[in-house]
């Protein structure tokens, strides 16, 4: 088995924490900035569809952002979504949003 670097075995301890603990909690997490037009779209249809999550954004949270590029390749791509179940989204559509809430 190879060896894991620090920083490497800390992202992965996260990502599992993170679904786990969201899977615990049932929250939806958005991972965002306050400058990403994807993002600010969702929000608002997330919101008219009442649709309830937290947000974090990455450009405050290193560890969220080291987060999110792990989870995409190694890039810092958002919006990323964090669902109940522990799986995760890239820039989903409303529509694909529902879909995994089961709405």
């Amino acid at each position: 088995m190879p060896k894991l670097d620090l920083e490497e075995a800390l992202v992965r301890v996260l990502l599992v924490a993170t679904k786990e603990g969201n899977a615990m909690s049932g929250q939806l997490i958005m991972y965002s900035t306050p400058w990403c037009g994807y993002c600010q779209r969702l929000k608002a249809q997330m919101g008219r569809e009442g649709i309830e999550y937290s947000e974090v954004d990455i450009e405050q949270d290193t560890v969220a952002a080291d987060f999110v590029m792990s989870v995409n390749g190694g890039n810092a791509v958002v919006p990323t979504l964090v669902f109940p179940d522990g799986s995760t989204r890239t820039n989903p559509s409303i529509g694909e949003v529902k879909e995994v809430l089961g709405l």
